[in-house]
């Protein structure tokens, strides 16, 4: 089995049913709202480790009920979380969440104990480093905090994906050179580039603008269209699926998260991004973020199903 070590946030959503979303300045009124446990980091991990990888988290939590649940849940899937700290100081992170009955969503985050996932404390677990064989991140703790993961990574030989979520305008170029899978969706591709993607063959132009910066593949998801993977040669096209979608809440994480259980396990590129690809639609299949991600069994499963359900 191959090790993921995940470098992220940890958040308890509040969520909220609404049949769509407001306008600027426009009152409406959802029909219920719950608590769901996740974040990019928490997410990511959890599906990482129900695709079958074995599975290290790096993060920070509030001294709070909510961080409590966090940890005890990853645990269920086979996350080590013991050494995700504890802040003193601030309450776990939480994620606003308004969830339109077509299953699309707006989000906004508070990011409390996130803003501990320091570069000191990351310095203090360098052997999760160099147990892992892949490190993945996104963006909702510390731009400062990401780069130091990315960069004692790659001093340690080890495979990097990030996952530019939320999406940023102001990564600095010297972190490119050091990804060698970047999954940006469409509108943190056009963030990340300010280059227009109404067509596949302008996602394919801006993704290359990456490429030149040094990062060796580019992911792009596309929501139901399913996922592009530019490289500097070639370029591939993984279609969606055909699903009844409820909730898109954590399908990026899911993504992100088996394709680095994929990876890690020594899967080309190419079929790992399928597979994610496959897992990810599946996820939509169900409401909300952190308990939406299939297992192993389930996703094998669904790809042998999902032949006749692939789009285009």
């Amino acid at each position: 089995m191959k090790h993921v070590l995940v470098v992220g946030s940890l958040n308890m959503d509040l969520v909220v049913d609404v049949d769509r979303l407001p306008q600027t300045g426009e009152t409406i009124l959802g029909s219920r709202y719950w608590n769901s446990l996740g974040g990019k980091g928490a997410n990511q991990s959890y599906a990482a480790g129900r695709a079958g990888a074995e599975v290290c988290m790096l993060g920070s939590v509030g001294r709070d009920s909510h961080g409590a649940l966090l940890l005890k849940k990853l645990q269920e899937a086979n996350v080590q979380a013991d050494m995700i700290r504890f802040d003193e100081e601030r309450p776990t992170a939480t994620a606003f969440v308004l969830r339109e009955t077509s299953g699309a969503n707006s989000i906004i985050v508070i990011s409390g104990a996130n803003q501990g996932c320091t570069p000191e404390y990351l310095e203090q677990h360098e052997n999760c480093f160099k147990w892992a064989d892949c490190l993945l991140c996104q963006l909702e703790i510390p731009l400062e905090s990401v780069c130091s993961a990315v960069h004692k990574a790659k001093s340690l030989g080890k495979f990097v994906i990030l996952n530019p979520a939320p999406a940023c305008t102001n990564l600095p170029d010297s972190l490119f050179r050091l990804v060698d899978v970047i999954t940006p969706n469409e509108t943190e591709l056009f963030l990340l580039t300010g280059k227009t993607i109404c067509t596949l063959a302008e996602i394919v132009d801006s993704a290359h603008s990456l490429i030149a910066k040094g990062v060796k593949n580019v992911v792009v998801t596309l929501g139901a269209r399913g996922a592009l993977l530019v490289q500097k040669d070639r370029t591939i096209h993984i279609p969606g699926y055909i699903v009844n979608c409820i909730d898109t809440t954590g399908a990026g994480d899911c993504f992100n998260g088996v394709l680095a259980s994929e990876l890690s396990a020594g899967v080309a590129l190419e079929q790992a991004v399928h597979i994610a690809n496959a897992a990810a639609s599946l996820s939509v299949t169900r409401s909300g973020a952190l308990q939406s991600m299939p297992s192993k069994h389930e996703i094998e499963q669904w790809l042998r199903m999902g032949v006749e359900q692939k789009e285009g």
